[in-house]
C-alpha cells in the first residue's frame, strides 16, 4: 500500500494547527472543491468567495480532510491562515524530501513550456515532481511544494511575477539548487516605471533563494546577460549560458524547421550534437538548450534528456497544431493563445514565416495587456515581423490591436473587431484548405475562443458552422 502524502498529524506538525474530527490520510492536495480526487486534502483559501464555504461539497466530493480557518464538520486541520498553513505545509515537504534536487524556472517568455520539458526529461531520469499547468504564483508554488512527495529525488518549479518582489519569497520557498530564466523583455512593464530594467531585476530575484553553489542556466542571446549574469555571480552562482552567442555553454548552431518537427544543431559542453525535436518555433533552438542545461545541473545525463526532448510535444495554447478539414481540403492551425507580448508574438510570427504553405499565411492577433503607456507603439510595431514573414493576412481584435491595424496595409487587412467575438465570423468565412492559421493574444483578450472557434469549424455534415 502506498504511503500517504501527508497523515493529519504531519499536516498539524507542519502548520501548528489543530485537529478536529477523526484523523485522516491524503494522497493529494486540492485548493478547488471541483477538482477534488478521492483522498485529496481540501485547502480553504481565503478569496472572492470564502473556500470554508466549500468544506462541505469537497467532503462529499472524497476529499478525505480540509484545511480550514474554522471548524467544520468532518475531519479538518483548523489554522489561523489557510494560505500560510500552506506555506509551512510546502516547507515540510521540502525539508522531509532533504536529498531531492531542486529546479525552478522563471523568465518574460517560455517559462511553462521549458518547466514542463524538464519536468519530462526528470520522469525519465527516476522519481519527478514539477508545477503543473501555470502554477507558478504565491499560491501555486507553496501548493506545488506540498504536494511533492517524501521520496522525491528531482523537481521543477515554475515561478511567475508580474511586479517586483514577487519572485524572492517563491524562491526562498523552493530553495533551489539550478534556476533559469529564459528571457527578459517587455512583459507586465505597466508595473515597472523603467519598462524591461524593471523586469530583469524582477526576475534577478530568482537567485535570492539559490541554494550555495548553485547553477544559473541564463540566456547569452539576451541584451540583459551581462546584468544578469553579475546579479547571478553575486549570489555565488555558477553561470551556464545558453544561445547563439559566442562562448555560451550550450551554443546553437543550426535551427531547421521542418512540417511538424525541427533539427536543433548546437555545441553542448564541448560536444557537437544533432538532435529532433516536436517543435516548430524558431525560440525552441536556444529554448532546447536551456532545457539540457537544466536538466545537466540537476544530474540527469545527456542521453536521457535528449530522448525527453525528442518527444515533448507542444503544450495546449502554446504552439500545438492541428489539421482541420473542410470541404476540398484542410488547414493547418497553430494554436498560440495562451498569452502574447511584443517578444511571444514576434517569435511566433517569424515561425510562421518559415512554414511552408499551400495557401496563405494568416495571423489573428488579439490584444497583448500590462504593457504600459508604451503598449499603443508595441502594437504598431509589429508590423515589422508581419512583413519579414511573409504574412499575407491579419486579423485583429481590441482596442490596442486598431494600433496595428491602422498600420497595415490594406492588402495585408483580413478584418478587424473591437472583441475577439466579433472577429470569428471573418475569420470563419475567410479560411481556406492550405492555410497555416496562426491565433495569438493576451489570455485575458479572448484569443482562445477564436482558435476553438477554427478548431471546431466543421461540423459532423462536413459544412462550416
Amino acid at each position: 500500500m502506498a504511503e500517504p502524502l501527508w497523515t493529519s498529524e504531519a499536516i498539524v506538525t507542519a502548520t501548528g494547527g489543530r485537529l478536529s474530527g477523526p484523523r485522516f490520510d491524503v494522497g493529494g492536495i486540492a485548493i478547488d472543491s471541483r477538482d477534488i480526487a478521492a483522498g485529496d486534502l481540501f485547502v480553504a483559501l481565503a478569496g472572492e468567495r470564502d473556500g470554508n464555504d466549500f468544506v462541505a461539497g469537497a467532503l462529499e466530493r472524497g476529499a478525505a480532510g480540509a484545511l480550514t480557518s474554522r471548524v467544520t464538520p468532518g475531519s479538518c486541520v483548523v489554522v489561523e491562515d489557510t494560505l500560510k498553513a500552506l506555506e509551512k505545509l510546502g516547507e515540510a515537504a521540502r525539508l522531509r524530501a532533504a536529498s531531492a534536487r531542486r529546479g525552478a524556472v522563471t523568465g518574460s517568455v517560455g517559462k511553462t513550456s521549458v518547466t514542463q520539458a524538464i519536468r519530462a526529461g526528470l520522469a525519465r531520469a527516476g522519481r519527478a515532481h514539477a508545477s503543473v499547468k501555470s502554477f507558478n504564483n504565491h499560491i501555486g508554488v507553496p501548493l506545488t511544494l506540498a504536494r511533492m512527495p517524501a521520496d522525491t529525488e528531482r523537481a521543477i518549479f515554475e515561478i511567475g511575477m508580474n511586479h517586483a518582489d514577487e519572485i524572492t519569497p517563491l524562491t526562498r520557498m523552493v530553495r533551489p539548487q539550478a534556476v533559469a530564466i529564459t528571457t527578459v523583455g517587455a512583459v507586465h512593464v505597466e508595473a515597472f516605471p523603467d519598462g524591461e530594467a524593471g523586469v530583469a531585476r524582477a526576475k534577478a530575484e530568482i537567485f535570492d533563494g539559490l541554494e550555495p553553489g548553485g547553477v544559473a542556466v541564463l540566456n547569452a542571446d539576451s541584451r540583459w546577460f551581462d546584468y544578469l549574469s553579475g546579479e547571478a555571480r553575486k549570489a555565488g552562482a555558477t553561470v551556464r549560458a545558453f544561445g547563439s552567442a559566442a562562448g555560451a555553454d550550450a551554443r546553437l548552431t543550426a535551427f531547421e524547421a521542418g512540417e511538424h518537427s525541427a533539427r536543433v544543431e548546437a555545441v553542448v559542453e564541448g560536444q557537437a550534437l544533432s538532435f529532433p525535436i516536436l517543435q516548430t518555433g524558431s525560440h525552441w533552438g536556444a529554448m532546447s538548450l536551456c532545457v539540457l542545461l537544466m536538466l545537466r545541473a540537476l544530474d540527469v545525463d545527456m542521453k536521457t534528456a535528449l530522448q525527453a526532448l525528442a518527444e515533448f510535444e507542444p503544450l495546449e495554447g502554446r504552439g500545438a497544431e492541428r489539421q482541420v478539414p473542410l470541404p476540398g481540403g484542410a488547414f493547418t492551425l497553430v494554436d498560440d493563445s495562451y498569452n502574447a507580448n511584443p517578444l511571444s508574438v514576434g517569435a511566433a510570427l517569424k515561425t510562421l514565416g518559415a512554414r511552408q504553405a499551400l495557401g496563405r499565411r494568416i495571423a489573428v492577433l488579439t490584444d497583448m495587456l500590462e504593457l504600459g503607456d508604451n503598449s499603443p507603439r508595441y502594437h504598431a510595431e509589429l508590423l515589422a515581423p508581419i512583413e519579414a514573414a511573409g504574412v499575407d493576412l491579419v486579423f485583429a481584435a481590441g482596442p490596442l490591436m486598431k494600433n496595428l491595424w491602422n498600420a497595415l496595409p490594406p492588402t495585408r487587412r483580413g478584418g478587424y473587431a473591437e472583441e475577439a467575438a466579433g472577429l470569428e465570423p471573418q475569420i470563419i468565412r475567410a479560411v481556406e484548405p492550405g492555410d497555416v492559421v496562426l491565433v495569438k493574444g493576451s489570455k485575458s483578450s479572448n484569443a482562445k475562443a477564436l482558435a476553438e472557434a477554427l478548431a471546431g469549424l466543421v461540423d459532423a455534415a462536413g459544412e462550416r458552422a
